[in-house]
């Protein structure tokens, strides 16, 4: 089948359709990963985008039965420069043709890639509509001018009823934005008692499990759209150590007072250099966000910024001056290699028994 991606500027590219016969409306973004686009399609911080790749050859290895972030694919559509439906991998279980079929998400290759990062790269993400039921551009600009990009998807990603991972160790509440299974397993993998509670629970409910810490996890949309987010984030700090990740640290500097702004075209990859202040080391880290934190904002609330990304100086990480209060930018879960980022974990653990960190 053919396969359409039109941008609300008028650009329009036309390919060889492959997964589901839909069409959906959403924010065209770009990720310069090698590998994992089964994680990275799983991951709920993609929802409501549409993914181009970067990296020309996608579906290599199939599909397997355990390289999931979540339930199923989050992102809207997929957009690659060439798909390979014989994958090689003794772990493979489908191709991603039929993976994407089987999730009613559309795909478009054989289109230039390049060009569309190039393109987002001078103009920043983009309202697009990508399409494998055979519209027309007329069609296809109709749609996107009468579609609205939602903003609140962490309203929607985190909604998954309170669950618990047992552990024999410190008890921990997460606030669950749209929390990565790879961040669950981390967190578990040092033994960690975790209560997952929905978004929009209160600060009460999460302290009546008595938390020897919290816990803010990533998740789509903007952060200033997760009012009652930031509200019981507000009222959590400083009743146990908090930790937050990617939209938990956007999260942590609006509860603070802080402010968030949305990035030209994000980081979104695994290959972006932060530097950590307290170690004066530097590590190849892999991100996931449209929106940063205001630098200045922060500062003037009590922040310390602890961690710069090398490409941009942007804020990647910080910690609260006086509060047990501390969050990063990118994923220490996620190793695009070596494992640099693990300590902020034993960080976290560190804080809740008392230790410094």
């Amino acid at each position: 089948m053919n396969g359409i991606l039109y941008l609300e500027d008028g650009t329009a590219f036309t390919g060889k359709g492959f997964g589901a016969r839909a069409t959906r409306v959403g924010e065209l973004v770009f990720n310069t990963s090698m590998t994992g686009y089964q994680k990275i399609l799983t991951d709920p911080s993609y929802k409501g985008q549409i993914l181009n790749m970067t990296y020309p050859l996608i579906g290599n290895y199939g599909i397997n039965e355990t390289d999931y972030e979540s339930e199923g694919i989050h992102a809207f559509g997929l957009v690659a420069k060439d798909i390979a439906l014989s994958p090689s991998n003794n772990r493979s279980v489908m191709n991603i043709d039929e993976w994407l079929s089987l999730q009613n998400v559309p795909g478009v290759w054989n289109v230039d890639t390049r060009m569309i990062t190039k393109k987002i790269r001078d103009e920043g993400t983009v309202k697009s509509v990508i399409s494998t039921e055979g519209i027309g551009f007329a069609e296809a600009k109709r749609l996107c001018d009468e579609s609205a990009l939602r903003q609140d998807l962490m309203k929607e990603a985190g909604a998954k009823p309170r669950f618990r991972m047992e552990g024999a160790g410190c008890r921990v509440a997460v606030l669950n934005f749209g929390i990565k299974t790879s961040i669950l397993r981390a967190l578990s993998a040092r033994g960690l008692d975790l209560h997952v509670f929905p978004y929009g629970s209160s600060a009460e409910e999460m302290l009546t499990i008595e938390p020897d810490g919290i816990f803010l996890s990533n998740g789509p949309g903007d952060p200033a759209e997760a009012t009652e987010g930031v509200e019981t984030t507000r009222a959590l700090l400083g009743r146990a150590p908090l930790f937050g990740i990617c939209m938990g640290h956007q999260i942590l500097a609006l509860a603070v007072g802080g402010r968030t702004y949305k990035m030209k075209y994000g980081h979104r990859g695994g290959n972006h250099g932060v530097r950590d202040a307290y170690t004066d080391r530097s590590a190849i880290t892999s991100q996931n966000h449209g929106f940063a934190v205001d630098e200045r904002s922060v500062l003037a609330r009590g922040m310390v910024i602890t961690h710069k990304n090398l490409n941009d100086d942007t804020v990647e990480g910080m910690r609260h001056e006086s509060l047990p209060a501390f969050s990063v930018q990118y994923h220490p879960e996620a190793s695009p290699g070596p494992n640099d980022s693990a300590y902020l974990f034993d960080r976290f653990i560190a804080m809740m028994k008392g230790g410094k960190a």
